[in-house]
């Protein structure tokens, strides 16, 4: 099944996978609460309210907001969500600072524009443009409340420290699911890319490449048969095998 924009899947009971403008998102439902997994560009904004009030929710419901990584494809919303609603935010205590933009690990438009040649690149990035892709606008987050473990949200989701496609990128693991949020460690098809299947985005993505490719080793012994990334469609595989494929396709990854 593919992700088109503001489709609701649900995954596992509780765990609702989203797709919007070229980026996906997650809802974890636990009685009148929820928890939500990044927020899509500045676009998504609508098609993220819409999608919690799909599930017969109120935005209010959202009890805290996990990013796994600070690009404007995964935070961009989060400002006039959590102006709207003050839902907190947490992340890495490592990824605090880019998502407040006091630096910045994210594709430039001058290498997006030096790889236009390539099929698709041309139309995903009108597509971006479109969706507010190059608004750099500040996040305040705070740090995961807790070092290890579940943390005392809604799903009781788990975070996997994963650096490389940024610093402080985490994957979430959902053990009663048997499921693994993984960002942009490991995806399962994008608009730019040629391959399908879980694989690595391409390279110009990533602010540490090996790093990225290194951190899969973090999730490959998670107990998950359910891949939620945070681009391509979700996708029913054992961890382990999804991070061999991967790594077996990164040589053909550009």
């Amino acid at each position: 099944m593919s992700a088109s924009s503001g489709a609701v899947v649900e995954a596992a009971e509780g765990v609702h996978f989203v797709g919007g403008a070229h980026v996906n998102w997650v809802i974890l439902e636990e009685g009148e609460d929820l928890t939500l997994i990044d927020g899509g560009y500045p676009g998504d904004i609508d098609a993220l309210e819409g999608s919690i009030r799909h599930i017969g929710h109120r935005p209010e419901d959202v009890r805290g907001i996990l990013v796994t990584h600070a690009h404007v494809d995964h935070i961009g919303s989060l400002p006039r969500f959590t102006e709207r609603y003050g839902t907190p935010v947490y992340m890495d205590g490592r990824e605090v600072a880019h998502a407040a933009r006091e630096y910045v690990q994210q594709v430039t438009p001058a290498t997006i524009l030096s790889q236009a040649w390539r099929p698709g690149v041309l139309s995903w990035t009108l597509h971006v443009l479109k969706v507010g892709g190059t608004s750099k606008e500040p996040v305040k987050a705070l740090p995961f409340p807790r070092e290890e473990g579940p943390l005392d949200l809604p799903g009781r989701p788990v975070p996997v420290s994963t650096p490389g496609h940024t610093s402080g990128h985490s994957c979430y693991h959902l053990p009663e699911a048997g499921a693994v949020v993984t960002g942009d460690t490991l995806v399962t098809g994008h608009a730019i890319s040629r391959l399908e299947g879980p694989q690595p985005l391409p390279s110009i993505f990533h602010h540490d490449r090996e790093a990225m490719l290194a951190s899969l080793d973090a999730i490959t012994g998670l107990d998950a048969d359910l891949l939620l990334p945070g681009h391509g469609p979700l996708t029913r595989m054992p961890v382990a095998e999804a991070v061999d494929t991967a790594r077996a396709m990164a040589s053909r990854a550009w």
